[in-house]
């Protein structure tokens, strides 16, 4: 809807209706730097209305896993019919490429719905019998209740149903908070549901910030299980506030994902895959440090010239920068940069660009670059990552586990792993 000045006015989905707040943020069009958009600034009194929807709807809807199933097609259908809109929107309002967001966020948000509507029908219990004692015992899965969704600003919509749709296909109502930088998909999202044919109540998004919604939401008694990504700080806050409740949680952090590329690699293959991975989803602080640390910036910020059109003088644009002679000491080495930048650094064995590799304190995804199958394999099992790519990248089976090692988080996500966290599994026995 339009706000003040005609600038776009969002509103929070909670019971299946759009509801004003008393307060909003301004969020700004990264091309310009100008406001744009005015997102509710949402505290306990939202969060505390989304419960009460949540809690009204989940009797009905976790009991119907078939419906569940046609929901979920059906708002996969809407959201592809709306591709286009939704492109441009998450492009303006995040600051990526439209043809990224039309190839990539949009259609893997499309197909998380379709993918979770088709599993939540084929997953398997597990059956035993203890014949001498005339015992049958099987196994069984029910949603938690009210499960609370935070996700990114990186990877708004595509983040986004990749936790909602798991947990509405497993039975239960969620309360999701999207990123307050880039809240504007989500918000066209929740005018398909209706539409969908989601209950009201099922899917209910509250807007705002970490310190008044968050916390609002994650410290809730009457909500069992977090599913988060996003930094460390904010995810050790989450836990401080969610352990005396002893609530579920699954925390997908940072990363600091090294490309390795040995000599016999295929260059032509990996130097475009490394650059688009490298610079692809976009800090300037990060190559003042680098610069006082000795190393050399090969090109990019500080080095080439950066020319932008008037309108976009106040934007956030940033020249894709290389950086090498630097140390592993270094922060840029270290820390997860949200920018292209990439840091270009030799070795000469394998023992010493996995020690090297592994000596981050994430560990989330590996890219290793050879034609040598036999060092593919032994690479990869001794990299410390949740993940490997082996002379490809971004490849994901959603059948397969998602998630990292040491501070990359906790717990993983796909099929198996989302079923399993948004369901509690129960043991019957029955004597016969």
């Amino acid at each position: 809807m339009a706000g003040r000045g005609g600038l776009l006015m969002l509103e929070n989905f909670i019971g299946g209706k759009f509801l004003p707040c008393s307060s909003y943020l301004d969020s700004y069009d990264p091309s310009t730097g100008e406001v744009y958009c005015h997102v509710p600034n949402s505290g306990k009194e939202e969060v505390e209305a989304a419960v009460e929807a949540a809690r009204a709807a989940f009797p009905g809807w976790s009991s119907r896993p078939q419906e569940r199933s046609q929901v979920l097609q059906r708002l996969a259908d809407l959201l592809e019919q709306s591709l286009e809109e939704l492109a441009q929107a998450e492009s303006k309002d995040q600051g990526k490429t439209i043809t990224l967001a039309r190839t990539m966020d949009i259609p893997r948000a499309v197909h998380n719905f379709r993918f979770f509507a088709s599993s939540i029908l084929h997953h398997t219990s597990e059956c035993t019998q203890m014949d001498h004692l005339g015992c049958l015992h099987y196994t069984v899965r029910a949603p938690v209740g009210i499960a609370a969704l935070i996700s990114p600003w990186n990877l708004p919509l595509y983040l986004l149903t990749w936790k909602i749709a798991p947990a509405i296909a497993a039975g239960n109502t969620v309360i999701a908070k999207p990123s307050e930088l880039t809240s504007v998909t989500a918000w066209m999202m929740c005018r398909l549901l209706e539409k969908a044919g989601v209950p009201p109540g099922v899917v209910n998004i509250v807007f705002g910030t970490g310190p008044r919604v968050g916390e609002a939401l994650v410290s809730h008694p009457e909500v069992p299980l977090i599913s988060f990504t996003g930094s460390q700080p904010t995810a050790e806050r989450i836990t401080q506030l969610s352990a005396p409740y002893c609530k579920k949680l699954s925390l997908e952090l940072g990363g600091k994902n090294p490309a390795i590329i040995f000599e016999d690699a295929n260059l032509a293959e990996c130097i475009p895959t490394t650059v688009r991975s490298s610079f692809a989803n976009q800090v300037r602080s990060y190559i003042k440090k680098a610069r006082m640390e000795g190393a050399q910036i090969l090109c990019g910020e500080g080095v080439d010239k950066l020319n932008l059109p008037p309108r976009n003088q106040a934007g956030y644009f940033m020249l894709p920068t290389v950086i090498t002679d630097v140390k592993d000491e270094s922060c840029c080495m270290k820390e997860e940069i949200f920018g292209p930048v990439t840091c270009v650094v030799p070795f000469d064995s394998e023992e010493e660009v996995i020690q090297r590799a592994n000596n981050v304190k994430y560990g989330l995804a590996a890219t290793v670059w050879s034609g040598n199958v036999g060092r593919v394999h032994r690479v990869a099992k001794k990299l410390q990552s949740g993940l490997v790519w082996t002379n490809c990248w971004l490849i994901r089976e959603l059948n397969l586990p998602f998630g990292g090692m040491k501070s990359s988080g906790v717990g993983r996500e796909g099929a198996k792993d989302s079923y399993e966290f948004f369901t509690e599994v129960k043991t019957i026995t029955v004597k016969h």
